[in-house]
């Protein structure tokens, strides 16, 4: 795609398989707020990322990118923050809390996310989601990493919640999505939590998603 073109329906560029979590993100907000948009496929095992023209057209070439009339954005965060405020309430659902505090709560989960728990998200790739064979066992730096995830879920989800802030939010996925690392790779796991996940894992814009995998 031409990255001078204007283009009046936003298209989202994910990875080939689908399983980017980040990706996943981004669809999810544009899938709840019913918006209409395109997918356009990277294969990142080829490098498609590195070519022109997507290299041209996101500015740091990695998935996701959203293109909409005549501009272009990377990384999952910034454009989940953009179709916020690109397709607001009231004629758009909110993908973000209502209040203020619960508003920031909810990004620092989704920046902590994005930041941390490096073992866990290794040694847990999404693809553990569609795999048919138990997943190897936690390393010490793994389960330290699991055990840290466990603990800010605890907190977050007091008297058996559903949803992290009263209604579902981004963060919910989220945080379901790192936590069905544990789940689907078979780790031990309070039950709480995997209602939560099975919760979140259920709603439509994610099985919408899950439609689209392709291992």
């Amino acid at each position: 795609m031409d990255p001078r073109l204007r283009n009046p329906i936003p298209t989202l560029f994910v990875d080939t398989q689908f399983v980017s979590p980040y990706a996943l993100s981004a669809f999810v907000a544009l899938t709840e707020k019913r918006v209409e948009f395109e997918l356009q496929r990277v294969d990142l095992t080829a490098q498609q990322n590195q070519q022109p023209p997507f290299q041209q057209l996101s500015l740091t070439a990695r998935v996701p990118t959203l293109d909409y009339d005549g501009f272009s954005l990377s990384e999952s965060s910034a454009i989940v923050e953009f179709v916020e405020e690109e397709f607001a309430p009231p004629r758009y659902r909110s993908v973000f809390p209502a209040d203020r505090r619960h508003r920031a709560r909810a990004r620092q989960l989704q920046a902590w996310l994005r930041s941390d728990l490096m073992a866990l998200r290794a040694e847990r790739p999404t693809t553990v989601f569609f795999a048919t064979e138990p997943a190897p066992p936690l390393t010490s730096d793994g389960k330290d990493a699991a055990g840290k995830l466990l603990r800010v879920a605890a907190s977050l989800l007091r008297d058996g919640s559903q949803d992290l802030f009263g209604a579902w939010s981004i963060a919910d996925t989220d945080l379901a999505v790192m936590l069905n690392r544990l789940v689907a790779g078979g780790d031990r796991v309070p039950e709480a939590v995997r209602v939560y996940v099975g919760r979140q894992w259920e709603r439509p814009s994610m099985q919408k998603w899950r439609e689209l995998v392709r291992l």
